[in-house]
């Protein structure tokens, strides 16, 4: 590659940088929330907090600061995502995506911290993606629950499916936690990653009436062929709460700013953007081909281009390897876009975390294959295996921010610089 093409190449890949930190920027829920708090009103007794999912430290000290401070909290969020204390609160780090010890002792705090409250009470409950996990007290063994969820990841369903069955096995999501609060007012912050931003399928629906039935859940059960003991099935053929009398839910954010923030800050380096979809619904290799292919296909064109999707991908697992649904995405689209001058495609999670790896997700231009080839590896051999993490990370390809304190889904943007 000559000094000119490595300077483009490198001017490229700083462009996609600069969009992926200003579109997270952008969502970060410190301003979200003090939105949503303009119409909160505590009873006349105590006011609790509990903070639940990845953005739930940050959720959190945007409350405290807000509302001055509270009776008494707890936070459950993910390894590394606790930045310090904060004061009143009691912050627990815990596993993700599958839920681990950690998560269940934690979830006991907050379960006894609303036990036996009265209606004057009020709990704010302040909840972002991720709590599927964090947040659990299992109906069934511990290690079944684990197991259960650990089928479900890696068989290829999305997240609406995967916590419809998730929430008739626990005894806080679909609505149950929102009764263990029952007399006192639940008062609802939720930072959506759920397509449609569906109030019961945000980190499964703790203070939420569930919306799906015994007949989907088993459903979901049989298309994806999951070993469940016979105590996991009778419980899959028991209904959730349908009515829910004292708990309301605000949507505070999602992927629709994510993208929108993502054109803009596209457009603020000259790239025309277009916002393809925000309901991104597909396994990730093959949107990482389409948007290749979107690429290619405008080759000729003289303008710059960004093109966007936001949503959730999913990844079937079959190999051994390492990586997450924004690198295979980005693994994917590096033969689609193979020699290829001023063309990229990069796919970032919000949460700066992409799968079980330190990566938010990946990065391959025109050069990205050939840069492979010359270390030795083949994308369709990464891909087979699962292994799109050590892949991408021999060639550059990976993008790195660290925990970012928001949870809004993931963004994949397609670049041609003209």
């Amino acid at each position: 590659m000559g000094s000119e093409q490595a300077e483009r190449a490198a001017a490229l890949r700083a462009d996609a940088e600069t969009i992926m930190r200003e579109a997270i920027r952008a969502v970060l829920p410190d301003e979200a929330v003090r939105r949503a708090l303009g119409g909160f009103r505590p009873g006349r007794g105590r006011t609790l907090l509990v903070a639940v999912g990845k953005a739930a430290w940050q959720m959190a000290a945007a409350a405290l600061e807000e509302l001055g401070g509270v009776d008494d909290g707890v936070v459950i969020t993910k390894y590394g995502h606790v930045r310090a204390p904060l004061p009143g609160l009691r912050c627990f780090e815990a596993g993700h995506p599958v839920p681990d010890g950690n998560g269940f002792a934690a979830t006991a705090e907050a379960l006894a911290l609303v036990s036996g409250l009265k209606e004057e009470d009020t709990v704010l409950f302040l909840l972002s993606g991720g709590g599927s996990a964090l947040f659990e007290k299992p109906l069934i063994p511990a290690e079944e629950l684990q197991n259960v969820t650990a089928q479900l990841l890696a068989s290829g369903a999305d997240i609406v499916e995967i916590n419809c069955i998730r929430k008739r096995l626990s005894a806080v999501k679909g609505g149950r936690f929102a009764l263990a609060c029952a007399p006192a007012k639940v008062y609802g912050v939720a930072l959506s990653d759920v397509l449609g931003d569906a109030p019961d399928s945000i980190a499964s629906g703790p203070a939420c009436p569930d919306g799906s039935s015994c007949a989907q859940a088993l459903a979901v059960a049989e298309k994806y062929g999951l070993r469940l003991s016979e105590e996991a099935r009778a419980l899959l053929r028991q209904e959730t709460p349908k009515k829910l009398d004292n708990a309301e839910m605000r949507l505070c954010g999602s992927v629709r700013g994510l993208c929108a923030a993502a054109a803009k800050a596209a457009e603020a380096l000259g790239y025309e953007p277009l916002i393809l979809t925000d309901h991104l619904c597909c396994e990730a290799r093959d949107a990482g081909r389409r948007l290749a292919g979107e690429l290619r296909a405008r080759a000729e064109e003289k303008r710059s281009l960004a093109l966007i999707a936001g949503g959730e991908t999913v990844v079937r697992v079959t190999g051994k390897g390492l990586g997450g649904r924004n690198q295979e995405l980005a693994l994917a689209a590096c033969e689609g876009i193979a020699g290829m001058e001023g063309a990229a495609v990069f796919s970032f999670g919000s949460d700066g975390t992409d799968g079980p790896t330190d990566a938010a997700g990946g990065y391959a231009d025109g050069g990205t294959l050939s840069a492979l080839a010359a270390a030795g590896l083949s994308p369709g051999g990464a891909l087979a295996d699962n292994d799109s993490y050590h892949a991408l990370r021999a060639v550059g390809g990976l993008l790195i921010t660290g925990p970012t304190g928001t949870n809004v889904n993931d963004a994949a943007v397609a670049l041609l610089r003209r």
